[in-house]
């Protein structure tokens, strides 16, 4: 059976560089093949679910949402709030920020609940998922200046349906509730 080969890097330029990421051809070699690589050089990004519970078992935990136009698509989409993790910044401390800036709320508790490589095939970076807890509402969200936002509270039990009808599709909030799910269930 034939393994896989690691490649070497022999050169790199840098393509492209902006402020969310720096694109770069790399030339490769394994023994004697030759071949050429896109790197799309990022920094790590995190998600955060929002979960609002009551102190009443009769009133159910609710997700804050947020909806927001993405370029890509061209499309609203119904999200979890993310983003950047700036340069020397904790991750979990940016996922408190991103949850702030997006949602208006704060947490008192915020836990790992796991990490991914959003597309390892291309990107160098990953995406850690994070559970906020004990929220406390401070104010309008405020974005990060470039982003309108639309706050949606959603029954935590309504997420399974909405991510299978397609309404929720971001494949890396998908992801946060696939690893909500093991550790917690949706009940």
């Amino acid at each position: 059976m034939k393994r896989v080969r690691p490649w070497r890097v022999e050169a790199d330029r840098s393509v492209f560089d902006h402020p969310l990421l720096n694109v770069e051809m790399q030339e490769l070699s394994a023994g004697a093949d030759r071949r050429e690589a896109l790197v799309l050089r990022s920094a790590d990004w995190v998600n955060v679910i929002p979960l609002l519970e009551s102190e009443s078992r009769e009133q159910a935990p609710t997700v804050v949402f947020i909806r927001q136009w993405r370029f890509g698509r061209a499309e609203v989409s119904l999200e979890i709030p993310g983003g950047i993790v700036e340069a020397g910044e904790d991750a979990g401390v940016a996922a408190g920020r991103e949850l702030h800036e997006e949602t208006g709320y704060r947490a008192g508790r915020i836990e790992r609940l796991g990490v991914v490589e959003p597309n390892p095939a291309i990107f160098d970076n990953v995406c850690s998922l994070w559970l906020a807890r004990d929220l406390i509402l401070t104010g309008d969200p405020v974005g990060d200046g470039s982003e309108e936002l639309e706050v949606v509270l959603v029954p935590l039990c309504e997420v399974p349906d909405r991510i299978a009808s397609g309404e929720i599709r971001h494949s890396l909030v998908v992801t946060a509730f696939y690893f909500f799910a093991r550790r917690y269930g949706f009940s």
